[in-house]
């Protein structure tokens, strides 16, 4: 007999079929139920916006990718948000913004975090030795074995990036 075709799975018939398994899986990685079921939910709120689910062979793995993903978000949220703080709880009181201005910080990190994250490695490394660090164009083209004039073009890769991410 031969086999059947896969035929893609519903997203109801996942989250019925899978959710609980998912949920202990999430609270095992991070020891802690109530971030586990914002992460499994996370996880199919995800599944719904992405294109339509291909036929599976292996729903938890497929899951398990997803949800990977999403705790490793989370992850790197919650280091920047703790890495903020704690330069913030080194500064004296009198500097220390209001709970709305910490919000807003937060949210613009988050948001510089994922304009860098986006931009190709080199294009990244470019803008961050320029800005950071403070290297002329010359100088980084020299570390990193590339013209001036391609320093130039991946800098202004990297401003438009930049310059998308001020845009309302």
């Amino acid at each position: 007999m031969p086999a059947r075709p896969l035929t893609p799975p519903s997203i109801a018939v996942l989250y019925t079929d899978h959710h609980g398994w998912l949920l202990g899986w999430l609270r095992r990685k991070l020891g802690d139920t109530a971030h586990a079921q914002d992460l499994t939910h996370d996880t199919f709120v995800q599944l719904l916006a992405a294109p339509p689910l291909p036929a599976l062979d292996n729903p938890r793995a497929y899951l398990a990718t997803v949800a990977k993903r999403t705790l490793f978000a989370f992850w790197r949220r919650r280091d920047l948000e703790q890495a903020y703080l704690d330069v913030l709880a080194a500064q004296p009181r009198v500097h220390q913004p209001t709970e709305e201005e910490r919000y807003a910080i937060v949210q613009a990190l988050e948001a510089v975090d994922r304009v860098l994250r986006s931009l190709p490695a080199t294009t990244r490394q470019v803008l961050l030795l320029n800005q950071l660090h403070g290297l002329p164009y010359r100088e980084i083209g020299d570390k990193l074995g590339i013209a001036e004039i391609t320093v130039r073009r991946h800098m202004a890769r990297a401003i438009g990036a930049c310059c998308a991410l001020a845009e309302p």
